[in-house]
């Protein structure tokens, strides 16, 4: 990359919008597009004076040299972003890839789980496992049918597709997990499933795979600063030890996760983050709707959605 180009940024080349908070961003990098394995992350600068966010790779192209990220606007930064990042605007910073890939080989057949927002990030996994020979289940989960997207990229690398919403409106009505108990029941062989999500998702689907003792691995995403494991705030525990999502994961055996110490702190913060976004909103110039705390809270960690 020249000088010139260093100096802008890097460059956004296409937006998609899935819903008034979910929208995707498409990115010119091909040395990260290269690099980029699945189940690794990046961590994003929207400015000089802004935040660092760590945000999973959705999908990379290495022919095109982009890769995508999917975001939801849930917090100051995200939600800035979801204002000002266009085609043909550019992000300050955008490192990576960063954490260890997901391992991909030796294995026969497979379960993909993803849901909400886990929908994005389990699409690698899913074409990685099939590029690698694997059977491929997807399983997938959103809260109505509105909200559906990549729907037909999941098809196009999963030789079975379980669609899941809370209300029914596309798929079967119901939790990811259901979606799992119904591969199982079809499938006695089943290698592994890997589930991406909200915490309590995440655990559903490992309590699910525990009485059968088929590996579970989940993709954490505790607070995160540096990414380098230094400032220790993406500590987690599995099995008793202490790991470090940033450098140890974000992949990690679901059945000997501490969810509930993740859940603890990705709540610590909460009344700050809430803060923050008060502050942007009344600082904001631009055009925009009404930015009160209730619509911009922090989602609660303990929700269960039925589809995520």
């Amino acid at each position: 990359m020249s000088e010139p180009e260093r100096a802008a940024g890097f460059e956004i080349l296409d937006r998609q919008d899935f819903s008034d908070a979910t929208y995707s961003l498409v990115i010119r990098h091909p040395r990260m597009a290269k690099a980029a394995r699945p189940g690794q992350f990046v961590i994003v600068m929207l400015h000089g004076a802004g935040e660092r966010i760590p945000l999973t790779i959705a999908d990379f192209n290495r022919q095109a040299g982009t890769i995508t990220l999917v975001i939801q606007a849930v917090g100051k930064t995200t939600k800035e972003m979801q204002q000002t990042c266009r085609a043909g605007s550019f992000l300050h910073a955008l490192v990576g890839p960063m954490g260890m890939p997901s391992a991909l080989t030796g294995r026969r057949k497979v379960v993909c789980v993803g849901g909400g927002l886990g929908v994005a990030p389990i699409f690698p996994q899913a074409r990685g496992f099939k590029e690698n020979g694997a059977y491929v289940i997807g399983i997938v989960g959103f809260r109505t049918k509105k909200l559906i997207f990549w729907q037909e990229k999941f098809q196009a690398c999963c030789d079975e597709l379980i669609l899941c919403t809370d209300d029914g409106s596309a798929g079967i009505k119901g939790f990811v997990s259901d979606g799992i108990k119904l591969a199982i029941d079809r499938h006695r062989d089943i290698d592994e499933v890997i589930a991406i999500g909200p915490p309590v998702m995440m655990r559903a689907c490992a309590e699910t795979t525990r009485p059968r003792a088929i590996k579970t691995v989940v993709s954490l995403n505790p607070i995160m600063v540096d990414g380098t494991g230094m400032c220790g705030g993406c500590r987690v525990k599995v099995g008793g030890a202490v790991k470090f999502a940033c450098v140890d994961g974000p992949d990690f055996d679901g059945h000997q996760v501490d969810f509930h110490d993740l859940v603890m702190r990705l709540g610590r913060y909460a009344v700050q983050e809430k803060a923050a976004v008060q502050r942007w909103s009344e600082n904001c110039r631009m055009k925009e709707p009404d930015f009160s705390l209730d619509v911009f809270e922090t989602p609660d960690p303990f929700e269960q959605v039925l589809g995520g």
